[in-house]
């Protein structure tokens, strides 16, 4: 069987410090540069980006436009991709040398496949890292509350940097609501997880680099940061009810997927326009059930305990409280020795975000 011929497509917005990084680790992938193309779409940088981007020619294929968000650089992208297989990188972020080799013969020995994630290492920027690596059930397919219980927790594994697609897959999805600024990934991968089966690699194939400028990060608390995310995130869960029921996806499975978004638009609703302490409770009880599937009855009880506060404060000021006791140092620590954090029975989590 002949080796299919690959587009890497980077997507990067003011990216100028982290873009040369990324574009190298297309560069020196264990893989044949006759098999692959690498186009950088820039979607209307305001930074050296461009500049740095163009210094690769004729290797690298520029493609820029006006500001739009990820999405509109996403259909500004897709088109010109010539490769049957189309893997994604995000400007901000670097591949491991062999994660094109390890994809592509993964596409070749499971052809039933249209998508693949896999593992990642998230980097600050003080050098630490920690790896983030899938265990259990590494291919599962939306048709069937199983098979979206499945995809909803493991969605972290098929982010931008980490998703590679059928170019078929891709066009059967077709162009990406130009609303989705941020999280156009989701809509590609949930999609992409109905209309075919996913599998995910072990391997932490991508460097996932947390800094300050992450648009889809919202940490800061800026307001329009939260606007922002908040917006997005109901418009994706629109844009997918709408593509479910044309596709006459049972209402059960559907809801499995989009009641997560939903509950993360609407926590964050709470932060912005305010709501009851039974509103926090609930929402924050409804995200635990979907995100701690297995947890016991012992940590619900603490959650229950940790809920206190937000009977008596708003619901933003709860929430800065969370993230305020969450980034505490002496927090973690205690945490560590006396209670850990809760394990996904399909993650296992290597580092410590020990500096390098």
């Amino acid at each position: 069987m002949a080796r299919p011929f690959v587009s890497v497509l980077i997507d990067t917005y003011n990216h100028e410090r982290f873009i040369e990084q990324a574009i190298h680790s297309a560069l020196e992938q264990d893989f044949p540069a006759s098999g692959r193309e690498i186009l950088v779409v820039d979607d209307g940088s305001q930074d050296l980006t461009p500049e740095i981007a163009a210094r690769f020619a004729p290797q690298v294929r520029l493609i820029r436009k006006a500001n739009g968000g990820q999405a509109s650089a996403f259909n500004a992208g897709i088109p010109e991709c010539q490769g049957e297989i189309v893997a994604f990188l995000d400007g901000d972020d670097w591949w491991a040398t062999g994660k094109l080799k390890l994809v592509v013969a993964a596409f070749m020995e499971n052809p039933d496949v249209g998508i693949i994630g896999h593992s990642i290492t998230e980097v600050l920027a003080d050098g630490a890292r920690r790896s983030e690596l899938v265990r259990e059930s590494p291919r599962f397919r939306i048709d069937s509350i199983a098979g979206a219980r499945l995809f909803r927790c493991r969605k972290s594994f098929l982010g931008t940097s980490r998703m590679a697609f059928r170019a078929e897959l891709l066009r059967r999805i077709g162009p990406v609501p130009e609303s989705l600024s941020i999280q156009a990934d989701e809509f590609l991968f949930t999609l992409g997880a109905l209309f075919s089966e996913v599998l995910l690699l072990r391997e932490p194939l991508t460097f996932y680099r947390l800094h300050g400028r992450n648009l889809f990060q919202v940490s800061d608390g800026s307001r329009s940061a939260l606007q922002r995310k908040h917006d997005v995130l109901v418009s994706l869960t629109e844009a997918l009810h709408r593509r479910f029921t044309r596709e006459q996806v049972p209402p059960e499975v559907s809801n499995v997927v989009l009641e997560s978004l939903k509950s993360e638009s609407d926590a964050l609703a709470l932060c912005l326009y305010g709501g009851t302490p039974l509103d926090t409770i609930r929402n924050e009880l409804l995200n635990y059930r979907i995100t701690q599937e297995n947890a016991s009855r012992f940590r619900w009880f603490l959650k229950y305990i940790s809920l206190f506060p937000a009977l008596f404060l708003p619901p933003g000021r709860y929430a800065a409280l969370k993230q305020k006791v969450a980034s505490s140092s002496l927090y973690r620590k205690l945490r560590r020795k006396v209670l850990p954090a809760f394990q996904p029975p399909h993650v296992d989590r290597t580092g410590d975000w020990s500096p390098r």
